[in-house]
């Protein structure tokens, strides 16, 4: 009798695991938001290069290990979409604060250092382009966030290849319009929850 009662609620338990954590999308996009929002600061002239570094602290604790663990908690809810993209860009961040902290003492030549980012970055866009079409299923908000930021990787990977400062600029300001779609969207999520309904419009697919 009692394996008989195990066995029957066991089909329910494995259903709703992962249904009592959070939504753990808002944290991922306001990791992701605030690292690109400063890095775009930097690429977009806004600061001085020489406060660059600052970044790599947000590359590793923010953009980094808080979007991995977003998508790992994205995992456990069964969101393929969402579990692949924090995950990726989490790890995108923590590689490119491991690339920029360690670059010198790789004794690359000089000309061949903007080659090396250059398809770091054209890799990083291809993958976010075909992030893209599957974000055409979620929302408006997120589709514009996948948009844009496959923009800038591709003109950031122009610059690099090219050694441009306008178009290192462009990316940084195409990066600015990036974080805002993502802060946007992080916000929706955030309030939502707070006020028990929807503030702001994502223009979700049903």
């Amino acid at each position: 009798m009692t394996t008989r009662q195990t066995d029957e609620t066991a089909p329910a338990t494995r259903a709703t695991f992962g249904t009592a954590i959070a939504d753990p999308a808002p944290l991922g996009l306001a990791a992701f938001a605030l690292t690109t929002f400063v890095l775009s600061a930097v690429n977009a002239g806004w600061v001085p290069d020489t406060v660059e570094p600052v970044v790599f602290g947000l590359a590793l604790g923010y953009g980094g290990l808080a979007q991995l663990l977003a998508g790992m908690w994205e995992f456990t809810k069964g969101n393929t979409f969402g579990a692949t993209a924090f995950s990726s860009y989490g790890a995108f961040w923590l590689s490119f604060w491991w690339l920029t902290a360690h670059l010198s003492g790789y004794g690359i030549p000089a000309g061949d250092v903007g080659k090396g980012v250059g398809i770091y970055l054209l890799a990083w866009g291809i993958f976010t382009a075909y992030m893209t079409v599957a974000a055409t299923r979620v929302s408006m908000a997120v589709l514009a966030v996948f948009a844009l930021l496959t923009i800038t990787f591709v003109v950031l990977a122009l610059a690099d290849f090219n050694t441009s400062d306008g178009l290192t600029k462009l990316g940084g300001w195409l990066g600015f319009l990036t974080a805002v779609a993502a802060w946007y969207t992080s916000f929706a999520g955030v309030t939502s929850f707070t006020f028990k309904r929807p503030l702001l419009p994502v223009g979700a697919r049903e």
